[in-house]
């Protein structure tokens, strides 16, 4: 099996091969912090965290980097709005952003460069294009000339002249040309600013994704992702800005994720229908959110509406039963005999079915079903009367496997102390004498699923982990 993208660039599946055996550079377009991160924010939060997790599974060391743009018109509204100043919004929502990356159980990424932090590489690589001609100067803002640059809409599939007609509103009169872009805006007065050779400003949106990337990463990119409204024209200028500069693709493989419905309309802050993610992960479990993100593909439109995520939520719930229906039933196992031939077939063919699948260009929708093939395996297995010990373990370590990439399930339930079991040890001997069975078995359930065993001695009752 080999791993197939779908590269945005060619429209087609290609065979992934980085640039370096075995280790991957990969950049994803993250956050403007000027508010809490909604659910089409989410999507390649948790999608790209899945594609990084499965390269680290199949061998290779992922560079993941994913950028913070701490200032823009966004910040500078938000700060006036809440009079204070953008380091301060910037960095309120940074740690709300990274507050929502935990609550989901997600990793972060190996860096977060700031737009903030890097901005004499940013004014150097805009030096650049001046001085190459694919930049100019106009009243203090700069502007990429993209006249200049042969391939521009490359990766959308647009051209200039396409472009031009279907400008609708007034252009700058600063412009050579209607479809230029800004690369440095002159402050206005009262704005947060940087000193550069064309005056008092700061970075436009598009060019401090191709200074980091090139700060960070290098030249070329094994992976370039983000979702599929920043192909045009964020993505589309970032080619334009570094490969002027590099002469070298941006990326080998570009990767954009579907638009996000909520209960069949565009979300947006007109309708009013936006969902936030701290919001959300009060309502819902993370794993069901998790779930309800990879029950789709990822290049396909997801619909959110409550039906669906009460739906995440069974099916997350039947994951856990499973896993918890096997490790229960392994304090009652009462033989340990090897695996059979024929059921180490099964559990190698829901393997291969998962692998198969994410080597597919990531179809998670198809590798979580493979989830539930084996707790099809699970349930069928805990019917049987007397339950071979190495089984359930062959089960659980496969499991452990499937679900490290996928993270469906988690384990939730902290673990007893010493003296909350000999407590509970305890209660169940008061319950035995007062003949409250139920409640004796209900301690006895709770300390095996927490894999403790209780043994009867001459001395008494005594425990052990299993």
């Amino acid at each position: 099996m080999t791993l197939q993208i779908y590269n945005t660039m060619s429209r087609t599946k290609e065979e992934f091969v980085p640039q370096e055996p075995g280790k991957v550079k990969m950049y994803v377009c993250g956050p403007t912090v000027y508010d809490y991160i909604h659910i089409g924010n989410a999507r390649p939060v948790i999608f790209f965290d899945t594609v990084r997790g499965y390269l680290e599974q199949i061998g290779h060391e992922v560079n993941y980097v994913v950028n913070f743009t701490d200032v823009d018109d966004k910040l500078i509204r938000k700060a006036e709005q809440l009079s204070t100043d953008v380091p301060h919004v910037a960095e309120t929502f940074i740690a709300a952003y990274y507050a929502d990356l935990e609550g989901l159980g997600i990793p972060k990424a190996s860096s977060n460069p700031r737009v903030t932090e890097n901005m004499p590489l940013i004014i150097d690589f805009i030096r650049e294009l001046v001085e190459k001609g694919f930049a100019y100067e106009n009243g203090g803002d700069v502007y990429y000339r993209t006249g200049k640059f042969e391939k521009y809409g490359q990766l959308s599939k647009q051209n200039l002249q396409e472009l031009q007609f279907g400008i609708r509103i007034g252009v700058d009169e600063r412009k050579e040309h209607p479809e230029d872009f800004v690369l440095w805006k002159a402050a206005k007065p009262g704005e947060i600013f940087w000193s550069s050779p064309w005056g008092d400003g700061r970075p436009g949106w598009h060019i401090e994704c191709s200074a980091m990337a090139r700060e960070y990463l290098g030249d070329t990119l094994d992976i370039h992702g983000g979702g599929q409204d920043l192909q045009f024209p964020h993505h589309e200028c970032e080619c334009a800005q570094s490969e002027a500069i590099t002469g070298a693709p941006l990326a080998n493989y570009w990767m954009h994720n579907g638009f996000i419905r909520i209960d069949n309309e565009k979300m947006s802050k007109s309708l009013g229908n936006g969902v936030l993610v701290k919001d959300l992960r009060n309502q819902y479990k993370r794993e069901a959110i998790r779930y309800f993100m990879l029950s789709t593909h990822y290049r396909n439109p997801l619909n959110f509406t409550e039906d669906t995520m009460e739906q995440a939520q069974n099916s997350v719930d039947r994951i856990a039963n499973a896993v918890g229906n096997l490790r229960h039933r392994l304090g009652a196992v009462s033989v340990n005999q090897e695996v059979t031939p024929e059921f180490s077939a099964r559990l190698d063919q829901i393997r291969q079915q998962y692998h198969e699948k994410m080597q597919d260009d990531f179809n998670t929708p198809d590798a979580i079903t493979a989830l539930f093939e084996w707790a099809a395996e699970a349930n069928q297995l805990l019917q049987q009367d007397v339950v071979n010990a190495t089984e359930i373990h062959a089960l659980l370590e496969l499991f452990g496997e499937l679900n490290a990439v996928l993270r469906i399930y988690t384990d939730v339930e902290p673990e007893l102390l010493d003296e909350d079991i000999e407590r509970l040890i305890q209660e169940r001997v008061e319950a035995r004498k007062s003949k409250n069975w139920a409640r004796a078995d209900e301690i006895r359930d709770e300390l095996s699923a927490q894999g403790i065993l209780l043994e009867d001695t001459a001395q008494g009752m005594r425990w052990r982990r299993k």
